[in-house]
């Protein structure tokens, strides 16, 4: 509660005694926050949101990690992205092997501390009462927000957490220099350039308000030393690696996937989808048509609260709450632009809105100007659009609970398979990208798994020692999605070169099982 109680606020000056004590506005905010961590419980008890391979990707490091077999610094298959969930649920999946739960439950304690972060930021920025109003409104949680809060797919449940508490010790130094906040900001950083670099622009953000009170030389030994701390698995595996494989050549390659996309695509996807989307408007896998008018007034409603913030820091004597504030505008806008000049803005809009998580960050901002109304009519005006707004988050949020049953039913198939995979004594088979380490993981690495390519060559493996360990099985098994064209291609292959073989549907997948080893055009 300390962290709650101790942010400044324009507040008149109380009584000491009644400063310790947890004002009404605290206690609707952990209210709140324990409805907000409550809905979330239940969705992950109910087997949602969906995982995948990316999430059994990251299982498997931390399977990896518990049982000291390596200490990997990023997401298996590419030189980004660091490990920091496998490390924190590392412990947990040491007992409970194979469970997708027992990845997401540091998660939960990472998304607890982000409201408390955001609790305090905004009652030291604005109000109590506001702050609390914003607590409410992140407490609600759409299909998209979920799926970034709770899925360990690498690198989105801890960043908006630590931008938060990062935008709350720039502030707070920049007040109250101590040499342990210098310390906690550079750790923070440090491990935000090795996790995932979305986060950078709220770093930076934060950086520029701190620097307001210019630190001293104790300040900057911390603030380094934090720092190295933080980024040293980065700067291990970069000064041990061979250029190409570093950071910057890896970030610099990055263009957001697929072809190239237009300007009008990008707009479309990354700013009239992108923005409903990422702040938790949406409905699962879709964003309605009229579900797309939040964007405009999200820029308009950041415009005006970057104006706001700018006047205050130019005019007003309380420059470190309006750099403060200014900060938010700068690094939502920045990260938008980001966003929307990347092809997968507009490409693949849907699944690509993760990559403005960081916006929520910036909810205060945007919805101050909205709050702080004067006048009957105007403030009349202003609750009405706040009332609007969390209707809209709140439909997001019904619409994934009647959902539930449908989005947990999404890995009963990969379930099924491996129970049937089990039964047969099958421990290495050919699969798609999408299923491979899903069921590596939950089977505990008893079933190993290859990826296959729609015209039956090697695909993605992120694991490499699997790739091999299938090829060299005396026996061949193909598990593919019914329909898919790996599964076409498999099924006419057979078929062509005579070889007899015997093909299962269970649980949503062919499951090929040649009389004899068939070479595919596979590397042996």
């Amino acid at each position: 509660m300390a962290i709650l109680t101790g942010a400044q606020t324009s507040t008149p000056a109380v009584s000491p005694a009644i400063g310790r004590r947890p004002g009404a506005a605290a206690l609707a905010a952990l209210a709140l926050g324990l409805a907000g961590l409550g809905y979330r419980i239940a969705v992950l008890l109910s087997g949602a949101p969906p995982t995948n391979s990316d999430e059994g990707t990251m299982g498997l490091a931390a399977l990896h990690i518990g049982q000291g077999r390596g200490l990997p610094v990023y997401f298996y298959g590419q030189n980004y992205m660091g490990t920091l969930e496998a490390y924190l649920a590392a412990p947990l999946v040491a007992v409970a092997k194979g469970s997708v739960l027992a990845l997401r439950l540091p998660n939960l304690l990472l998304y607890v501390a982000f409201l408390a972060a955001m609790w305090a930021l905004t009652k030291r920025l604005y109000s109590p009462w506001f702050a609390t109003f914003v607590v409410g409104l992140l407490a609600l949680g759409s299909d998209r927000i979920l799926k970034n809060q709770l899925i360990s797919g690498g690198g989105y449940p801890e960043i908006n957490t630590a931008g938060a508490a990062l935008m709350l010790l720039g502030v707070a130094l920049a007040t109250r220099p101590r040499t342990a906040g210098y310390a906690a900001f550079g750790l923070l950083t440090g491990l935000m350039v090795w996790v995932d670099w979305l986060v950078l622009p709220y770093v930076a953000a934060a950086a520029a308000v701190l620097l307001l009170k210019r630190p001293g030389r104790r300040a900057w030994i911390a603030l380094a030393g934090g720092t190295l701390v933080g980024v040293a698995p980065l700067l291990i595996h970069d000064l041990t690696s061979a250029w190409k494989h570093s950071a910057i050549p890896t970030f610099l390659g990055l263009n957001g996937g697929g072809p190239d996309a237009s300007w009008a695509e990008r707009l479309h996807g990354g700013v009239l989808t992108g923005i409903p989307l990422a702040t938790g408007m949406c409905a699962p896998g879709r964003c309605e048509p009229w579900q797309l008018w939040w964007a405009p007034v999200w820029l308009a409603l950041l415009a005006v609260a970057g104006y706001a913030a700018w006047r205050a820091f130019r005019t007003k004597p309380d420059r470190v709450r309006a750099a403060g504030r200014l900060a938010l505008v700068v690094a939502a806008l920045v990260s938008l632009l980001v966003y929307a000049r990347s092809n997968a803005a507009g490409n693949t809009p849907m699944e690509s809105g993760r990559y403005l998580h960081c916006v929520l960050i910036s909810t205060p901002a945007v919805l101050w100007p909205l709050w702080r109304l004067r006048g009957r009519v105007t403030r009349w005006l202003g609750g009405a659009g706040l009332a609007v707004i969390c209707a809209f988050a709140l439909v997001a949020t019904v619409s994934v609970v009647r959902e539930l049953p449908r989005i947990a039913a999404v890995d009963d198939r990969q379930v099924g398979l491996l129970a049937e995979l089990d039964r047969r004594g099958v421990t290495t088979v050919y699969s798609e990208y999408w299923t491979c380490d899903y069921i590596a993981y939950i089977s505990v690495e008893r079933v190993r798994c290859a990826v296959i390519s729609a015209d039956l060559t090697p695909g993605f493996d992120r694991y490499q020692p699997y790739k091999q360990a299938v090829a060299d099985a005396p026996t061949r098994t193909f598990a593919l999605p019914t329909g898919s064209p790996e599964s076409a291609a498999v099924r006419a292959y057979l078929d062509e070169h005579q070889v007899s073989y015997t093909v299962d549907v269970v649980s949503g997948y062919d499951l090929y099982q040649p009389a004899t080893r068939v070479d595919l055009p596979l590397p042996d």
